[in-house]
């Protein structure tokens, strides 16, 4: 895991590599000191050369300034490298989701994708820039130290054989303990994230029903939920500092015990146990830096592990069988196709479905809520893939067309109208972003936008804000029609894209799609009659099956379903 997430530093690299070179020197020059400290005392001040003092000081005083610079040195490349791979990660989790499909996306919340792109992403980022130098610091000096401790003094130095393990079993309980805990937390950021996202999206909705202090006490439920796993995460983490300072202190007094004691017989000089008891401070240091990055790096994999869950989530919609083809007519077939959302799920979504649209015709579907009809368009471009059967376009299956390509040609607008920040004419170019003013303004006259953007204070460069909010429903599904129009695709989708537009505006657009774009096929999800009355023909759903096929006409005369939804609109007109 380490080695992949690693793999994306790309560029970086070299800043990670020269962060560790310059750890490295800066061990060495730190490591240097106490010797020449030792020798100050033991032959400058016992002999009373202040030459000598002076010498060694000056010496001592440069490697200080080396390690300075060198430390740094160190930060910057840090920094540098683990952003770099923050930033580089997060491009490619955005890149694969990008190629995700509908049923890759219903796989994750998408809170969870939101924290696995941020959260997970900070804390990796995070233990690179923070951790690059006690990673790099702490073996060398563990090892040099070690190895100056035991020629300073082999007996003294075996007060380590007792300390070492301690630490480490101490360090391995914490770990093992410690790193669900993580994940777990991880996890109640999702829960955090997704209840803001809910509440933002549906603000006007909580507003409407007064349910903002039900939404703070939901809200209060999962914050202190992450609160809570925090605090026994943090809690088993921060004994690990506890259990250092134990050993370390104990190390220190054993060391000042023994090494008095050998000073009384002789056996050792104050200047080696000043020496031997800096190199102990290295040492012990080391192992509270090699301790601390092994917290670090356990919530770094627990954060790692949810981000390449995404980055090896299976893409369900893919391109083996594609082959250099366009759709040029529009055409549709649907032979026996049947659909479910899970390929465990127990029942089929759209069963048998078999219909042919003729390229250029205008086709209704109508039936109930629930009857899958955005669903059967949806499989049009690919953004689902049938589950057996076959759906040709143009006589070639769906699956053979780039995807790319493919949905370029069916432009699709669906039941949940999007508009991004940004002018009115960005949000437009979204169909195509080489399209000049006039394009613009015809696609807008077909899709009856025209009508309210001469009222606007800046027209086509007027700002929507997110999501659209300075239009009404109406004006915003006109201009997603205007917005697929700019695309001058061969299949038009418009999935219950008119429910927000009076019955004559959505009839001078039908009569505008019908007259400018005779060629189009159109294909029209209605929850009214009158939105599909006058198609080529129409479609009925129910249940996720086909139940007709035909006319207006033909089907109010025989389809027992399609008159039932004629009546009892009918009826709500009359009354």
């Amino acid at each position: 895991m380490i080695r992949r997430i690693f793999s994306y530093s790309g560029q970086y690299r070299k800043y990670l590599i020269f962060a560790a070179l310059c750890v490295a020197a800066e061990s060495v020059f730190e490591l240097l000191i106490p010797l020449i400290m030792a020798n100050i005392v033991d032959i400058g001040v016992a002999n009373g050369d202040r030459a000598y003092i002076f010498q060694q000081g000056g010496l001592m005083i440069l490697c200080a300034g080396g390690a300075l610079i060198l430390g740094i040195g160190s930060a910057k490349f840090s920094a540098i490298g683990g952003q770099g791979l923050g930033a580089n990660i997060r491009e490619a989790e955005y890149a694969k989701l990008q190629q995700y499909s509908f049923a890759n996306v219903d796989h994750f919340q998408l809170s969870s994708l939101v924290t696995r792109m941020t959260s997970d992403v900070t804390n990796i980022q995070n233990s690179i820039s923070g951790g690059m130098r006690p990673a790099c610091r702490g073996p060398v000096m563990l090892v040099a130290a070690t190895f100056v401790a035991f020629t300073i003094n082999a007996e003294l130095a075996v007060v380590f054989l007792v300390a070492l393990p301690t630490l480490g079993i101490c360090l391995f309980l914490i770990i093992r303990n410690v790193r669900p805990l993580y994940a777990k937390m991880q996890g109640a950021i999702d829960l955090v994230n997704r209840i803001i996202q809910e509440n933002l999206t549906a603000v006007r909705v909580v507003k409407a029903y007064v349910r903002g202090e039900y939404e703070i006490g939901k809200f209060g439920e999962v914050n202190t939920n992450l609160q809570t796993q925090s605090e026994r995460a943090f809690r088993l983490a921060t004994t690990n500092m506890a259990a250092m300072q134990f050993v370390m202190y104990g190390t220190i007094l054993s060391i000042l015990w023994f090494g008095g004691n050998m000073i009384q017989v002789g056996d050792m000089q104050v200047g080696e146990l000043t020496g031997f008891l800096s190199y102990v401070l290295q040492i012990l240091n080391s192992l509270m830096m090699i301790s601390n990055i092994f917290l670090m790096l356990t919530r770094s994999l627990a954060s790692g592990k949810r981000i390449l869950e995404v980055m090896d989530e299976e893409i369900d919609i893919r391109e083996d069988n594609a082959r250099d083809i366009e759709v040029t007519r529009g055409e549709i077939i649907f032979d026996h196709v049947y659909f479910k959302y899970r390929k465990d799920a127990p029942e089929y979504v759209l069963s048998d479905i078999s219909l042919k649209i003729e390229a250029g015709q205008t086709v209704g579907i109508v039936g109930q809520t629930g009857s899958a009809k955005s669903t059967l368009v949806q499989l049009i471009p690919r953004l689902y893939d049938i589950t057996s059967g076959s759906l040709l376009i143009d006589g070639y299956p769906v699956d053979q067309y780039p995807l790319k390509h493919l949905r370029d040609a069916v432009a699709m607008v669906l039941q949940k109208n999007t508009l991004f920040s940004g002018t009115l004419r960005e949000n437009l170019l979204w169909g195509n972003p080489e399209a000049d003013q006039e394009e613009i303004e015809e696609a807008c006259r077909i899709a009856g936008a025209d009508e309210f953007i001469g009222r606007l204070e800046k027209g086509y460069d007027t700002e929507m804000g997110q999501g659209g909010v300075n239009v009404s429903g109406g004006q915003k599904q006109r201009l997603c029609i205007a917005r697929a129009l700019l695309k001058k695709p061969k299949v038009l989708i418009l999935d219950d894209s008119t429910s927000a537009v009076d019955t004559a505006t959505e009839a001078r657009i039908r009569q505008e799609l019908s007259e400018k774009l005779p060629d189009m096929t159109k294909i029209i999800i209605a929850q009214r009659i009158s939105s599909v009355r006058h198609a080529d023909q129409i479609i009925v759903l129910d249940d996720g099956k086909v139940q007709g096929i035909g006319t207006h006409e033909e089907l109010l005369a025989g389809n027992e379903i399609y008159r039932e939804i004629y009546d009892s609109q009918k009826e709500g007109a009359d009354l």
